[in-house]
């Protein structure tokens, strides 16, 4: 299959999404977060087309983007018992990078939520994103538009490099915003329940509600919680102290710091992440940067921790997910 890369701003980059989502194909659309793998969300067919692609288990469920607010109902129930909690969250941070997982109806395919009596839902603040899926009028499903358990990808070429000859099209709208994956929560009446974390941060959140960390449990019930996810190729390793590890001679390694590097020349190559410390500078530098280390050929890669508050819970969330596959 050849993969063919259009730039957002065409009118014909709109006509060839819409045409490849209205038959049941999968299309890498970008968002605020990171670029999705984007395909009919009702379409059992479409649904099977990007597990395939991904190469994605089917225990993982996928995120289900709406394309306004009057569709929200159809596809998921509100509790009465948090309906007022919801619709303040959704008032106040939709569209934008946080989902929430709410009890499905019948017209959301088994295969989108695992199995699972949740769906995730979303409402993407990209302004492209808003195009397509307004035009298309219906819900997609829009997973990471990587293979199955890889570094999300922040820009098109990411996109090109994980999926060239599995999918027909990649709208290229530039980098990313965000650079991670959105907040998933749930609300169960006055409380808000993290199960992934992301842009919204959990001091955010707590100003709507008492908020409690779900990220840690064993049980897979929303996307993104698996302990390995988000993993380069090369071996990673976070460090509890920068200063007490020296690379041995032998290796090739690389190094990913929070805000400095005073020793980079005892590394392969280094990365700051954000030489202000400014969380979301980190944030949307987080994959681009692992991306580029894991593709040097290394043998190690050694990340510096970064403060586990605000934003940097999250990045710390995606680094630790990153080093669980040893």
């Amino acid at each position: 299959m050849h993969t063919e890369i259009l730039a957002s701003d065409q009118e014909s980059a709109i006509d060839q999404a819409l045409d490849l989502l209205r038959r049941a194909q999968v299309v890498a659309l970008p968002t605020e977060t990171v670029y999705g793998l984007a395909g009919s969300a009702l379409n059992a067919e479409a649904v099977a087309n990007i597990f395939s692609v991904k190469e994605r288990p089917s225990f993982d469920p996928l995120i289900v983007h709406l394309p306004n607010m009057s569709w929200l109902e159809q596809v998921a129930e509100i509790p009465d018992e948090g309906r007022i909690l919801i619709g303040k969250l959704l008032q106040d941070l939709w569209p934008g990078p946080l989902t929430v997982l709410l009890p499905r109806r019948d017209i959301v395919p088994d295969l989108v939520t695992a199995g699972l009596p949740r769906v995730a839902l979303r409402m993407s603040a990209h302004p492209f994103f808003s195009r397509i899926i307004t035009a298309f009028d219906a819900p997609l499903a829009a997973p990471s538009a990587n293979r199955f358990g890889r570094i999300s990808p922040t820009t098109a070429q990411h996109v090109f490099e994980e999926l060239n000859g599995r999918i027909p099209l990649i709208i290229d709208a530039g980098r990313t915003r965000h650079g991670l994956e959105s907040t998933i929560i749930a609300v169960k009446g006055n409380r808000i329940g993290i199960f992934r974390k992301g842009p919204i941060t959990a001091e955010k959140l707590s100003e709507y509600a008492e908020v409690d960390d779900h990220t840690s449990n064993r049980t897979i019930s929303a996307p993104g919680q698996l302990a390995s996810h988000y993993a380069p190729r090369t071996r990673l390793r976070i460090l509890s102290d920068r200063d007490e590890f020296s690379p041995p001679p032998y290796l090739r390694v690389g190094l990913l710091a929070w805000q400095n590097a005073d020793f980079d020349a005892h590394f392969t190559a280094t990365r700051i992440l954000s030489p202000t410390g400014d969380f979301k500078e980190a944030a949307a530098n987080l994959f681009l940067f692992l991306r580029e280390l894991d593709n040097l050929d290394l043998d190690l890669i050694v990340v510096e921790k970064v403060p586990n508050q605000g934003l940097g819970a999250a990045i710390m969330d995606r680094l630790t997910r990153a080093a669980a596959r040893g």
